[in-house]
């Protein structure tokens, strides 16, 4: 039986509904889609970055402190965050976090059974983008050595070691820190001992130790399209867990800073953006550090 004129009416409004609908769904995508790939432009691709953690110290100890000239200098050259904040109390879970994304229910500083997780991580992400990455970690008593603890070493500021989907042998003395800077990982982890990291020191010697093996590499990060960022694991508990983060090299606008809040999950976010790796835990729900790029 031949349709009504009524039937075909109603046949072209559902074609032309469903068409919207389409139309709409495609158009939503390609919104979501520009918004990803604008967030991700929005931040550098540095060839290459050194993340320096240090320990135990508010903002206010470190930032504007004659006994940190150093630091500072970095911060009137390079970028400051003025609103950064670590996760949680102590030490060790935010390590986890700055790596991970994640705790990865590590609530304390005691050590971890090596390779306990197989969660995904910066460096597990990084190599799956086919990236590098290693951590360079001062008083570690051999390569790859995932003992508990050594001298002035602590494995508690070394996350890399609790996820079987890093390999230890990523894992360096500070001894083997290139000289030639072009040789380094695409990301790199710089860990001071506990003296050189302000742990068991002063902030003028941890500033001191930054200086001497570290200044090199920020003087050439400057001309080579490479960062240096410096973050603390948590503040003094007396500061409401606000740390310095600074960060120097050619991609930064020299004097900058911002007062936006971050914390951990956005400068994993951030690391992550340069090299458009997947976001490992919460880094999924951060926000990229921005206002203080060259363009």
């Amino acid at each position: 039986m031949p349709a009504t004129a009524s039937q075909s009416r109603t046949s072209r409004r559902r074609h032309l509904t469903a068409l919207a609908a389409a139309f709409g769904l495609a158009a939503a995508s390609l919104g979501l889609w520009a918004s990803e790939s604008s967030a991700a432009a929005a931040v550098p691709t540095p060839d290459h970055v050194v993340v320096v953690v240090f320990e135990n110290h508010a903002y206010d100890q470190v930032v504007g402190s004659s006994s940190a000239p150093y630091i500072n200098s970095l911060v009137s050259g390079g970028a400051n965050l003025t609103s950064s904040f670590a996760e949680t109390h102590p030490s060790q879970p935010n390590y986890y976090a700055l790596f991970s994304g994640d705790t990865q229910g590590v609530t304390d500083d005691s050590c971890v059974t090596p390779g306990f997780s197989s969660e995904p991580n910066l460096a597990s992400e990084l190599v799956t983008s086919g990236k590098s990455w290693a951590s360079y970690n001062e008083s570690l008593p051999a390569e790859g050595s995932t003992t508990c603890k050594s001298g002035k070493y602590a494995q508690k500021h070394n996350p890399w070691f609790g996820f079987d989907n890093v390999p230890t042998d990523t894992a360096h003395t500070m001894s083997v820190f290139p000289a030639d800077y072009s040789t380094l990982p695409t990301v790199s982890f710089v860990v001071p001992n506990l003296c050189s990291d302000m742990h068991d020191c002063s902030v003028g010697t941890g500033d001191t130790w930054l200086k001497n093996n570290i200044k090199s590499y920020a003087d050439w990060a400057k001309s080579h399209n490479s960062l240096l960022l410096i973050t603390f694991d948590e503040d003094n508990r007396l500061s409401g867990n606000r740390i310095p983060t600074v960060l120097y090299g050619q991609p930064v606008q020299p004097g900058s800073s911002s007062d936006a809040t971050y914390n951990h999950y956005d400068v994993l976010r951030t690391l992550e953006d340069m090299y458009g790796t997947s976001h490992a835990g919460n880094a999924a729900n951060g926000r990229d550090i921005t206002g203080i790029w060259n363009s």
